[in-house]
């Protein structure tokens, strides 16, 4: 009796120091830097320059506008002492009226650069968030902490911190 109690007292305490072991190595507490992974992820440097050039399209359409706005506005300068009153009233409801335009155009231009913006982001982020839960679950991680230079993770040993070796998987999966 006492040795079927010993053998099952040895096999429990074999059995919980497997456990501990097992359990000490997938639950070890790791993390990224965030910001390093956004800045050093290739796809996010692809996704901005696609956006600067957009940017920069709908902004020379803008100043292209208001470039001729400006034209009009300087020849009606000139001309606006051999105008009658009628003229000028009309004249100037004219430029007013474009002016408005462009400004509605520009405030629209705006908004979609901020919308187009924010997806694009979103479409990194969400790449990033899914390469990293695959990370997670292959290597058996309990939790990623995700630290941005605010302070999130104050102190941490340099084993802890994946995010080299998250950024070269995330940018071999991209690369292919």
């Amino acid at each position: 009796m006492k040795k079927i109690t010993l053998v099952v007292a040895l096999i429990a305490f074999g059995a919980a120091l497997f456990s501990l072991v097992e359990g000490h190595k997938t639950s070890e507490l790791v993390y990224v830097d965030v910001n390093k992974l956004l800045e050093g992820y290739k796809k996010t440097a692809v996704v901005r320059a696609e956006f600067q050039n957009k940017s920069e399209l709908l902004k020379t359409n803008v100043d292209s506008l208001m470039g001729d706005w400006q034209k009009e506005l300087q020849a009606y300068e000139k001309e606006r002492t051999r105008m009658t009153k009628k003229e000028l009233a009309l004249k100037q409801e004219l430029l007013g009226n474009k002016q408005q335009q462009i400004n509605n155009y520009q405030e629209a231009i705006q908004k979609q650069l901020k919308e187009e913006d924010r997806k694009t982001t979103q479409t990194v982020i969400n790449d990033i968030n899914s390469y990293v839960t695959e990370y997670g679950k292959k290597h058996k991680h309990r939790i990623i902490f995700g630290a941005r230079g605010a302070g999130n993770i104050m102190y941490a040993v340099e084993d802890a911190d994946l995010t080299e070796e998250i950024l070269e998987g995330l940018n071999a999966e991209y690369g292919e």
